[in-house]
């Protein structure tokens, strides 16, 4: 009967769902009546009080605000603008080079932001103007920085990562490093989707463009505060010397002390920087609350037991497994943003990938490349409208959506290199243990 409790509870979530009632609200209001429904009203109020500390209270999620201020404040106080104009130096001369230097530059970005949203607006105001004005046909100057934006959640700091890492029970630090690996590799496989289409059509992308050699210099010599920066924090990340936490605190604090001695820390960049992190904080905290309750409700309910042993019982390969799975996260990509889409998914997933002996960590990084194909696959590709918005007296809708698609079909290659190759994503991490 509990079995039977737990189907109707997955189907009524997905039919909230499907009503667009919030994430959070309806993991929530799913879990407390199917919890309520099995074994009464006063466990269920139980579950409701503590779920909320014992999840806020976790040291790890402390990471999560800290890393947020550090993308925030760098962007607010302008520290991030000049991201472009140095990814310009160094590749511009390449065809295509305007676009291939804005997909650097978004993976620039990330490694302040972590954030996709952030990354392709951020990178949209500046670099798409930019190009169309240098004859770049707009759907494919708004393609890339769409697709580029959503290295901004593979290349650490990756908000989706830390909280995989919670859920997941299993370590932040080598999740960041495992999507290393795919972030590059994503950069690497879109410039060179640039480079085919550039010597494919020649007309929708311009030839080379050049830059002065003392602008150069200058632009080199502005990002030097945040290339020390993001050496420091990352270098103690990745060599031991700091937690993830303690990474995002350092981050913080030095953003910080960069902008105030540039500065550029103004008391409107403060107070925005500082109600954004609370805003975004509070809304990714509500919704790991309800995910902690679903995964107990599904406990409970035994149908996480019911599915590993089902999955364990029809002999499903490897092979099989991974395309159900990527199935599902590229559907559930085309209506769901990636935090609802992970959360509602991975407590009934983890438990299967534990049974077939499949590294949590790799998954973490497939999960996200996952998610963030979402973020710009039709019809509610978040990028998108993203891009459409800060862009919108140079690109429709459908020219961004037209943009993606050959950017899609390299996200697929890599999917199915890191799917193919688990030891590919699993090498950096593998060196720290």
């Amino acid at each position: 009967m509990s079995v039977e409790i737990g189907i109707y509870g997955v189907i009524v979530l997905a039919l909230l769902l499907v009503l667009r009632l919030p994430v959070a609200l309806a993991l929530i209001l799913v879990s407390f009546t199917g919890i309520w429904t099995m074994i009464g009203l006063r466990p269920a109020l139980g579950i409701l009080e503590n779920t909320p500390y014992s999840f806020v209270a976790s040291w790890t999620m402390s990471a999560v605000p800290m890393f947020l201020l550090m993308g925030f404040v760098a962007f607010h106080t302008g520290m991030t603008a000049g991201l472009f104009d140095a990814a310009k130096v160094v590749l511009a001369r390449l065809p295509g080079g305007l676009a291939i230097s804005s997909i650097f530059a978004c993976s620039a970005f990330a490694a302040m932001s972590g954030s996709s949203v952030a990354t392709a607006a951020a990178m949209g105001r500046i670099a798409i103007p930019e190009m169309v004005k240098a004859g770049y046909r707009p759907s494919i100057a708004s393609g890339a920085i769409a697709a580029g934006g959503t290295i901004g959640a593979l290349i650490p700091p990756s908000i989706l990562m830390i909280i995989y890492g919670i859920i997941a029970e299993t370590s932040v630090t080598q999740v960041f490093i495992g999507g290393f690996s795919i972030g590059i590799t994503t950069a690497i496989s879109y410039s060179l989707v640039i480079l085919i289409i550039s010597w494919l059509r020649p007309d929708m992308i311009p030839p080379r463009v050049s830059v002065e050699k003392g602008e150069a210099g200058r632009i080199l010599f502005q990002l030097l505060p945040v290339s020390v920066l993001v050496f420091v924090v990352f270098g103690g990340l990745f060599s031991g010397l700091f937690t993830a936490t303690e990474a995002g605190a350092v981050g913080a604090l030095g953003t910080i002390i960069i902008a105030a001695f540039t500065g550029r820390l103004t008391r409107d960049a403060v107070s925005r920087s500082l109600l954004e992190t609370v805003t975004t904080t509070g809304s990714l905290l509500i919704i790991g609350i309800g995910a902690t309750m679903f995964t107990r409700f599904l406990g409970l309910s035994g149908l996480q037991n019911f599915i590993t042993q089902f999955v364990s019982g029809a002999d499903i390969g490897y092979v099989q497994l991974m395309l159900v799975i990527v199935a599902v996260y590229l559907v559930l990509g085309t209506f769901m943003e990636p935090f609802g889409a992970m959360l509602i998914t991975l407590p009934v997933l983890l438990s299967v990938l534990q049974a077939q002996h499949i590294s949590l960590v790799w998954f973490g990084v497939l999960v996200v490349k996952l998610l963030e194909i979402g973020m710009i696959t039709p019809p509610v590709g978040l990028n998108v409208f993203v891009i459409r918005n800060v862009a919108a007296e140079h690109v429709t809708t459908v020219q961004v959506f037209k943009g993606v698609i050959p950017f899609l079909l390299a996200d697929l290659v890599v999917v199915a290199i890191a799917i193919a190759f688990p030891g590919f994503v699993l090498f950096l991490p593998s060196l720290l243990k």
